[in-house]
């Protein structure tokens, strides 16, 4: 008997202390997306990044992620609060449209995986035709006639896929994390304004 009380006694704290470790905000790498900037950019320094730069409430890293190298990371905070909201990533950039949607399709492959299936899906070139070949593809990349776009959402915020560009040479895949209660944060702030 009693070592049925000291086995519900131990189940019973270590629940407890899953609980308490478990967070109400999404997590990139991990890291729950939430708090000061400065003390998000000290837990991604250990996740090795090559940081970059501080600027304007943006922080801005380079380096691997999900296996992919060369990306560029960004963790955006609302300034007035500096309270972290969102993480984005930007792939390496593509120059045809067989390896960008490689990007994109794989990226969205392993987001099913770990969310489940997308709450919204939207993958079509904005014409009258589907283009036929490598070359037009990005294209209509590159003057914004594609939309392929990709959103998970979960209780603790969003995820959105999408490819996107800069300028005309540099297409990407971009990777996005919103936080849900730093977001209603930012749009709060954003009403008080109004």
């Amino acid at each position: 008997m009693r070592k049925i009380i000291l086995l519900l006694c131990c189940a019973i704290i270590s629940s407890i202390t899953f609980a308490q470790t478990e967070t109400e905000h999404l997590t990139f790498k991990g890291i729950p997306i939430d708090g000061s900037l400065d003390s998000f950019v000290q837990k991604l320094k250990t996740q090795n990044l090559t940081y970059i730069s501080k600027e304007n409430g943006v922080a801005i890293f380079m380096g691997e992620f999900a296996a992919y190298k060369d990306c560029t990371i960004g963790i955006v905070s609302l300034k007035q609060k500096d309270l972290v909201c969102k993480a984005a990533v930007t792939f390496s950039s593509c120059k045809t449209w067989s390896s960008l949607s490689d990007n994109y399709f794989t990226i969205k492959g392993m987001l099913s995986k770990k969310y489940g299936e997308p709450s919204v899906c939207i993958e079509e070139f904005q014409s009258h035709s589907e283009p036929d070949d490598d070359q037009m593809k990005m294209i209509y990349v590159q003057s914004d006639r594609c939309k392929y776009q990709t959103s998970f959402e979960t209780s603790k915020g969003s995820i959105q896929l999408s490819i996107s560009h800069q300028g005309y040479e540099n297409c990407f895949v971009l990777l996005e994390y919103f936080d849900k209660i730093n977001g209603e944060v930012v749009s709060n702030e954003a009403m008080d304004d109004l």
